[in-house]
């Protein structure tokens, strides 16, 4: 297996973000990436895929946003050169959206029926290749330098010739936010495991019973990082889910459960970090975590000091600000 194609889910409205994202798709929000340039968040997540082997992109929309895409990055684009003509800054990204427009795909999600459903809208796309699956509202931040998560997941991928899903070892307390595994160890592969189960946002009393991974630390679980490799095999499994909902939502983890059971499926700790940017504060600490990891290091630590000092002393100040 040797992912050429990406799909990356961004049907959802962003109802987390509102009001913002009623009038911009939340992965076009700007953020300051690690190389200095301000990119539309799904620049960043494209760049991931791309960066990391992956030759064509499919972004799974909503009903109209194809358009709205294509124009906004088309007139980003022309507004660098034409605004700052001749900054190399300018120039660089310019040239980093045409590319980006040169292997992106789209996939229309007609209804807003649930994560499976939004990636069965791509099987056209991927056809009867493997792929690697993103989320559009998560960045993905590698802690080893020079390799990117995604490069991570697809070089085991092409060791071991089969599906894998990245995971993170998580708190207890948090396991009802995220698709959980369970495994077993795969012997010389530290932090590689294959799955055996998973549940969608179970709760806690849920995972102790039925999530316990053996090596973890007491009160952790493996959880969903937001990326998968996926074999085309997958589509079969989740047309079966579409047809039991009858038209109600679609979820991928039944399908996943499902692939497991006939295939090897990897779960693999990745050295990295993810960030939902629809979470509270997402946002923000996505951009601490870019600015902390990139060229405005320095600026950035310097501003955060300056920012706790300033309200470490308003703290101490406020009881004297009573009437």
């Amino acid at each position: 297996m040797e992912p050429q194609k990406a799909v990356i889910t961004a049907a959802g409205r962003g109802v987390r973000l509102a009001p913002v994202a009623d009038t911009v798709q939340k992965s076009m929000l700007p953020l300051i990436d690690r190389d200095g340039l301000v990119k539309p968040v799904i620049q960043i997540i494209m760049e991931e895929a791309l960066e990391s082997g992956i030759k064509e992109v499919c972004i799974v929309c909503a009903p109209g946003d194809e358009d709205r895409y294509r124009d906004q990055l088309s007139r980003l684009r022309a507004n660098l050169l034409e605004g700052f003509a001749g900054e190399d800054w300018a120039e660089n990204q310019a040239r980093r959206i045409e590319t980006l427009l040169g292997c992106l795909t789209f996939a229309v999600q007609e209804e807003p029926l649930g994560y499976g459903h939004a990636v069965y809208c791509a099987r056209e796309f991927v056809g009867d290749a493997p792929f690697l699956l993103l989320l559009g509202d998560h960045l993905y931040l590698s802690h080893v330098e020079g390799r990117r998560c995604a490069q991570q997941l697809l070089e085991l991928v092409g060791r071991e010739q089969c599906a894998a899903a990245a995971v993170n070892p998580t708190r207890e307390h948090q396991v009802g936010l995220y698709g959980t595994v369970s495994g077993k160890g795969v012997s010389g592969m530290p932090g590689v495991y294959v799955i055996e189960k998973i549940i969608e946002k179970p709760s806690v009393s849920l995972a102790e019973v039925e999530l316990h991974t053996p090596g973890l630390r007491a009160g952790h679980y493996l959880c969903f990082f937001g990326m998968h490799v996926l074999p085309p095999s997958l589509f079969p499994l989740i047309e079966a889910e579409c047809a039991r909902a009858s038209g109600g939502s679609v979820q991928l983890t039944p399908a996943l459960q499902e692939l497991s059971r006939r295939e090897r499926y990897l779960a693999a700790e990745l050295r990295g970090e993810r960030y939902d940017i629809g979470a509270r504060h997402g946002l923000l600490l996505a951009q601490i975590a870019l600015g902390m990891a990139g060229r405005d290091r320095d600026t950035m630590l310097a501003e955060i000091a300056a920012l706790l000092a300033e309200s470490n002393r308003a703290g101490k100040g406020a009881p004297g600000c009573r009437a």
